[in-house]
């Protein structure tokens, strides 16, 4: 097997693409000690990347011959001259001459004519062909590939809960919730005494925010100020706010306002852990400064999140802090597992103990 050479210079996979490149090599490469010739068309990026992940994994049991590309050599760059086979042209009498078991087609969307012409050609070859999607354009998001009643599909832009993992999720979510209802029950009714006897107003306070999929939900808190802002404008709270009341402050210095929640992960509108969801107000303000803001509603909002265990809690008075918390957002859907939610959950008890930026 040829070893990757230092003057290939191949870019980091993001989580999306690697995931979406393991499926397509473990799917067309046998991993059992059989070792295919393979060779890829178009030395672009994607090409490169998938060359360089067939000759680092010994797993999926292939042996890359080079590159085949309609380009000159002085227009390839970070590419071996040796590692040029030829062109689209030639491709055909090498595949019969050398016995070459797998081509790689790598060549962007836009070169269908050309992708179709080549796939003719190749059908007087025993070689199996297998089209790479140039999507690397895309933010991939739990990119797989999949079919639909036998037509191939590549999704680029899923939801981590999809499928079996949904169930997953909700069952963690209904016995974790359960759980920590029952333990609180006590705490939950001296705060609502407290709130009542504190000031006047009701002891819950709904407020309408995006859930999964953008859709509107009511999400529950404990009131913690003397006005409820549910408009087309919502100012965040602030340091020193003068809207939180007394006992207020101190139930947002421990975040004990976000408690009921436990009731809307219960009914199936939020999660224990996810992204922490905005006031519409808020969604419709930021959807439109941020790139990819709404791919975190693809799913349920949570109570906590790996944007608040990293430090990005309470107000965000600048884009760029709010585009530091989405960022870590899209992080999560890319990264989820059960893992994961029990270390951020492990890791909100700490951070709340801390009381940083809770006001």
């Amino acid at each position: 097997m040829h070893e990757a050479t230092g003057s290939t210079r191949v870019m980091p996979l993001r989580p999306g693409m690697t995931t979406f490149v393991r499926t397509l090599l473990s799917r067309a490469l046998p991993a059992e000690g059989v070792r295919r010739s393979a060779v890829i068309v178009g030395t672009n990026r994607m090409g490169r990347m998938l060359a360089d992940r067939i000759q680092m994994n010994p797993q999926v049991g292939a042996r890359f011959l080079g590159y085949f590309d309609d380009r000159a050599p002085s227009r390839i760059e970070n590419v071996e001259s040796d590692r040029l086979l030829g062109t689209l042209a030639d491709l055909p009498a090498f595949v019969k001459s050398h016995g070459v078991d797998a081509i790689y087609c790598a060549l962007p969307l836009c070169s269908q004519p050309r992708i179709a012409r080549l796939v003719q050609e190749l059908q007087d070859t025993t070689a199996s062909v297998y089209f790479v999607p140039d999507i690397l354009l895309c933010d991939l998001m739990r990119a797989r590939v999949d079919t639909v009643d036998g037509i191939p599909v590549v999704a680029v832009c899923e939801s981590p809960h999809h499928g079996p993992n949904g169930v997953i999720k909700r069952i963690m979510d209904l016995l974790l919730s359960t759980a920590i209802l029952v333990l609180i029950s006590p705490l939950l009714l001296m705060i609502a005494v407290g709130i009542k006897c504190g000031s006047q107003g009701p002891v819950l306070f709904r407020q309408r925010r995006y859930g999964a999929d953008g859709k509107e939900i009511v999400v529950y808190k404990f009131r913690t100020m003397t006005c409820l802002e549910d408009g087309a404008v919502v100012r965040q709270a602030q340091e020193d706010d003068p809207r939180v009341t007394p006992f207020g402050a101190l139930l947002r210095k421990y975040s004990l306002d976000e408690l009921p929640q436990f009731l809307n992960v219960l009914q199936g509108t939020m999660s224990v852990v996810g992204p922490r969801p905005h006031a519409v107000a808020h969604n419709e303000m930021y959807r439109k400064l941020i790139r990819g803001y709404m791919m975190r509603h693809k799913v349920k909002p949570g109570i906590t999140g790996l944007a608040q265990v990293k430090g990005l809690r309470g107000e965000t008075d600048t884009i760029e802090k709010m585009r530091a918390r989405v960022a870590l957002d899209l992080e999560y859907l890319r990264n989820w597992s059960p893992l994961l939610d029990i270390r951020i959950v492990l890791r909100t008890l700490a951070v709340v103990w801390q009381r940083d930026n809770a006001y």
